[in-house]
Order: structure tokens, then sequence, then C-alpha cells
């Protein structure tokens, strides 16, 4: 069945009148290596992501060609045909890629990994990897956080999701083009300058504002795909030959520019996405014109048969090789240069041969090529397949029931328990569970996001009580929450949220880890919650509980970012600032000190030993450069809580305590053990904050 349309005469040939292109083929070969020794981690090479930009622009200007192509010779677009292509060129490789995915994840991470890892098969089955991963805010530039083996389907569900829409919009804009008198070509060029510069705008903006959610955004990038589109419109323009070989270069060379100068400190893709995307254009724009002519050009250099080979495999390539560096990884450890690009290389191995068993058959099958029917009944198993891969990878995986709450003692335990617990028929939160048991404002927006530079009024305890209670600082602070809920509660105090992402309540410039760049977000939110605690103080008596992450990055005042002993004196000077600030507020201050950070991902390791907790614990190990905040306090003789022993008793901390996870991940306390905590806070609160009022 078609959908039809009227051809418009003026647009024959000019769309869809290129044949094959063999400096694309070759232009692909330039993206996939771009990306490989990105991710293989060669420095020189630190902006090659920029080759995903790349083969959006060629995706947009081949599949645009394509359906035009289609339009002048029918003058109609079977739907049913488009996707049976698309099914058939990208499902079946990836449907192995994902089985591959699934047994590797099975065989080789935590159960507790294996269950995060099968929600990125199941959104990659379906196509809106890039939505998954947006809604975690993942940065794709920091590795250290164990990153998806499907990190890198994101890209291929921004292109599933352009093909699923533009078929349908391109039929749609036509056919008012063609009841507007013949004007097919005048909407199709109005609708792709406003894809464009709708979709780059919000692209720059959102680099700005919310950068990880731009990366990963099919609205943020659509307009590199609008890119390629309105070359596909515009048609094979001939040009005189030095032009052509100037503009050919010249867009190599932006590649090449944005490959070897881009790094992960690039605000992208904004409007630094401009640099390669238009030097794709421009390689595409020349290709005819040098294509037409014998000499050397890049045109020409890209059509080489080596060049060409490694473009036509560039899907399987990149397909394969990031799993194998995840999985690599997993295997032998954190990978060493030398060690990522032998993974990579040995990724070729699998990208060959299902290029030329799996790729390609399913590509050229009589039988699906002759009825799309079996094409798309083909893509919607394969889809069935990946998700059905995923859902069971969570089920086969070992867990523990959910311990009531009234009988998670925590930290209640440690009299009862000189030896660390082993095994429980119960705990909570479970090692699954672990990840979401945060504290309440944080899923209410009292954890301040990383542009915002002020906290709501994120008011708990008791609402009306006459003395108030400030918890100050970031995520380290925040998870201190429930216990000190429990003593506002007690005590008839307002509980007052001042706590921000990354964020530590230290006067000193800092490094926001998450975009690896200064963070002036916070230092403005850091001057504005002081001033909240100042007009708290002008109201009532206020204590302030203060903690924050002592693994805190601080700049010098020349704006270099410090480390060692020179990093620890900036934050220990900055420390004492915040609680000067506070003291003349009239304000008291009590410093929670941070907890120890573990080696390892905890849960994930308890979810490995469900019935030997005492492979999870780890020793406390002393780190003076991380006690600014203790030695400040002390220097100005402000209380500091100490909870290391309760977390850690006689030097080695614990996985379980009391039947209760005790870290949700490496470094934060779930909420549920953070409760039991209140008895040892309640009593520094009371004194620094006086027992009357």
């Amino acid at each position: 069945m078609f959908l039809q349309t009227k051809k418009p005469p003026e647009t024959h040939s000019r769309a869809g009148g290129e044949g094959f292109r063999p400096d694309i083929e070759g232009l692909r070969a330039v993206a996939i290596l771009a990306v490989l020794l990105c991710h293989a981690g060669i420095a020189v090479f630190a902006g090659g992501y920029v080759g995903v930009d790349v083969f959006f622009v060629v995706s947009g200007y081949l599949i645009t060609r394509l359906l035009l192509g289609e339009y002048e010779r029918r003058g109609s677009i079977s739907i049913p045909q488009f996707y049976a292509r698309r099914a058939r060129r990208i499902l079946p490789l990836c449907a192995v890629l994902l089985l591959f995915v699934a047994a590797m994840s099975l065989a080789l991470l935590s159960p507790l990994r294996a269950t995060e890892v099968s929600g990125d098969i199941v959104s990659s089955a379906l196509y809106v990897a890039n939505w998954h991963f947006a809604a975690q805010s993942v940065n794709y530039f920091q590795l250290g956080v164990e990153p998806s083996p499907l990190l890198h389907l994101w890209s291929l569900g921004i292109e599933e999701q352009f093909y699923l829409v533009w078929p349908t919009l391109l039929i749609a804009l036509t056919w008012l083009g063609r009841r507007a008198g013949g004007r097919e070509r005048q909407v199709l060029w109005t609708a792709l300058t406003l894809l464009f510069a709708g979709s780059l705008a919000l692209g720059i903006g959102e680099t700005a504002a919310n950068p990880a959610w731009a990366y990963f955004s099919t609205f943020a990038r659509g307009w590199e795909l609008a890119l390629g589109g309105a070359l596909a419109l515009l048609g094979p323009v001939r040009l005189p030959w030095p032009a052509a070989q100037g503009l050919g270069w010249a867009g190599l060379g932006a590649i090449v520019f944005a490959v070897l100068s881009f790094d992960a400190q690039t605000a992208f893709p904004g409007a630094a996405a401009l640099v390669p995307t238009v030097g794709t254009a421009a390689l595409i724009l020349a290709g005819p014109s040098l294509l037409a002519r014998r000499g050397p050009s890049p045109a020409a250099t890209l059509s080489l048969s080596p060049v060409r080979y490694v473009g036509r495999i560039s899907y399987s390539w990149y397909l394969w090789h990031w799993p194998f560096l995840i999985f690599g990884a997993v295997i032998l450890g954190p990978l060493s240069t030398l060690a990522a690009c032998a993974m990579v290389a040995l990724s070729a191995i699998p990208t060959v041969l299902s290029h030329h068993l799996i790729e390609e058959p399913a590509r050229r099958a009589k039988g699906l090529v002759a009825k799309p029917a079996r094409g798309l009944a083909l893509g919607a198993c394969c889809m069935a397949a990946g998700v059905l891969a995923g859902v069971g990878l969570t089920r086969v995986q070992p867990t523990l029931p959910t311990l009531a709450a009234a009988r998670a003692a925590g930290a209640g335990a440690l009299a009862r328990e000189p030896r660390p617990e082993q095994r429980a028929r119960a705990i909570r939160p479970t090692p699954l569970q672990a990840p979401e048991d945060i504290p309440r404002p944080a899923l209410e927006g009292c954890l301040e996001g990383i542009e915002g530079t002020v906290s709501h009024a994120c008011v708990y305890g008791d609402p009306t009580g006459e003395r108030t209670l400030v918890l100050f600082g970031d995520s380290h602070a925040m998870q201190y929450f429930p216990a000190l809920e429990q003593i506002a509660i007690a005590q008839h105090r307002r509980l007052v949220v001042l706590t921000k992402r990354e964020c530590s309540p230290v006067m000193v410039p800092t490094l926001n880890v998450a975009e690896s760049r200064e963070y002036p977000a916070c230092t403005a939110w850091r001057a504005s919650s002081l001033r909240r605690i100042a007009r708290e103080a002008g109201r009532g008596q206020v204590t302030v509980a203060l903690s924050g992450d002592s693994k805190t990055r601080a700049y010098g005042p020349g704006g270099e970012l410090l480390t060692g002993a020179a990093n620890a004196a900036a934050l220990e000077a900055g420390f004492a600032s915040t609680l000067e600030k506070i003291a003349a507020a009239g304000a008291a201050a009590v410093v929670i000190r941070d907890d120890p950070e573990a080696p390892f991902d905890v849960p994930s390791c308890v979810s490995e030993h469900l019935h030997d907790f005492g492979a999870c614990g780890f020793p406390e190990h002393a780190a003076p450069n991380r006690e600014f905040e203790r030695r400040a306090a002390h220097t100005l003789g402000i209380p500091t809580v100490d909870l290391t022993p309760e977390i850690c008793p006689n030097g080695l901390c614990r996985a379980v305590i009391g039947s209760v996870l005790v870290y949700r991940d490496n470094a934060h306390l779930t909420a549920t053990f953070a409760r039991t905590l209140a008895p040892w806070l309640e009593a520094p609160l009371l004194h620094a904050g006086g027992a009357g009022g």
C-alpha cells in the first residue's frame, strides 16, 4: 500500500538524481575511526566523539535522498517498504548484540549491575536508549562510574526516532505544498529551516543549562539530521574544480580539527557541534564535483577501497567496540590506553563476522526484499528478542526478601553485634532497592540540581517549632536527613534543608565533577544559603548541621585546579570561612564528618555475596588531606560528630549492620541506615542548640 502524493515536476532529478557515493562510504570510515580512537582513550583524539555527529549528517542526507528519489521516480513513497529496509539493515545485528550483552552481563556482572543493564537492554531494543540515559543524567565522558555496555546506543535511538517520523512528515509536507499550488520545494525548505534553527537554538541553550539532557536529546540533535536533509533537498551541485577542492579540504579539516581539539570539557553539542557537522556538509556538497574528475582530492581519498571497507563495516564496528571495552574492564580491571586499543582491535573480529554473516545477508535477502511484510516481521521479532533478553536477565537474578521497616535495627544493633553480620533471611533495603533508598527531600526538589542557585522552602520537622535546625551541604549532607528529621520532630524543631548536588559548604570555588568544570552555580547557591541561614537566625534559635564530600576539589587564586595538600589547605580555609559566617549570623554549628568511602559499589557486592556479607566489608583508611572540615572546626571550637565508629566498628566498615544495608552506592548511606544514626546525632545537636526553648 502506498501513500500517494502528486509528483512535482520541478523537483525531478534534483534530490534523487545522484547514484552511489563512494566518498560518503569513506566518510563513514572517518567517523567510526574518530569514535574508536576517542573511546580507546588516546588523548590526542579526545574529540573523536564528533564522529557520531558526522554519522547524523550523513544519515539525514542519505535517508532524505532515498525518500525524495523514490518520490520523484514513482510520485509516491512506500512507508512499509521504507521501514522494512530499515528493519533489515539495522535490527538483526542490533538484536544479536543485545543478546550478547545479556549473556555477558549474566556471566560477568553482579546481580545488581546486571539488573541495571537489563533496563538498558530493553530501552535499546525499543530504540529509546537516548531518553533512558538522559533520564539517568549519565555523563558520557565520566567513565569512572561504570557506564553501561549499551551506552553508545543512545545515538542509534536518535536515528531510529528520526527514521520513524521523517518519512511521514515528508509526505505531509509535500501534500501541503501541492495544496498550496505546487510549492512542495518551498514548503520542504521552510520546514527544514525551521527544524534546523529551532533544534540548534534548543541544543545551544540546553548545553549550557542541562548538558546531559542536551547530549542525548533527539530535539537538541535534530538539527544535525536536518542539515543532512537540506543537502539532499539541494541535490548535486556542480562546482568549479578549485572551489570544490577548497570546500572539500576545508570540510575534512573541520572534522579533523574537532577530533583533535575538542575534549570532555568542550560544551557539547551546542554551537561547537557546528564545526564537525558543517565540515561534513562541505564534504558532501563538494563530492559530486570532485568525483566527476580524476585527480587527488578528499573525495578521491575517501573513495579508496580500504577506506570504503572500513566505512562499510562502520555500523557493525560501532555496535561491538563499546561492549568489548566495558566487559574488558570488568575482566581485566581499569584498562590502560594500550589495553583499550587492544579491546577495540579485538572487537574487529565480531565486526567483520557479523557484517558478512548477519548484516549483509539480512539486508539483501531476496525473500525479505520482495515482501516488505516479511522485513517488518523480522524487525518486530528482533525487537521482541531484545526486550525478552532484558526482562529475562532481571528475572534470573538472586535476591533476598525485604525486611519489615519495624525490624530494621541498623546501627542500633551494634551493641549486640560485636562481629560483622554474615548473612540474613531478609535485609532492608535489598541490593536492588538500595539505589532508590534515598531521603525524601531529594525526591521533592530539595537537593538542588547542578544549575540551581537558590533552594526552595524545604521545611520539615515541626513547621511551627520556635527553634530551627538547618541541614546545609551537598548530597553527603542530605544523606543524614532521615536522622535529623527524627530529631527535629522529637525536639519540636523546624528542619530547613539547604542542599545542592556536588556543592560542599566551603567558601571557595570548586570543581563540578559531573561536568568537569568550575562550578559558579555552587558559589552562588552557597551565598544564597548563608543569607537564608542569617534570616532564619533572625527569627529564633538556629543550629546548622554541615557536611560535605571530603573529595571536593578547589580552584586556586590563579584558576588552577588544586590537588593534595594545597587543595586540603584551600578547603580548610574555605570551610573555616563558612563556619565564621554562620557564627556571625548568630547561629550555632555542628559539623558531621564525611562518611568513609568504599573502594567498590557496596550493593553490587552484597548482591553477589548474599550469604557472606563479610566479603563486602572494607578497612577504614586514614586520608589526612580529607580531614579539612575536622581541622577547621577544631580551630574554631565547633563541635564535630564522627559517625565512623558506627559505620566501621573497630576499623572495619561493614556492608550490613542490624540487617540494614549501610551504603546505597560506594559513598552514600542508605536512608534506612542513616535513620538509625539519630541517637548519635541528637546529643551534639541538643548541646549546640541549647536544650531550652
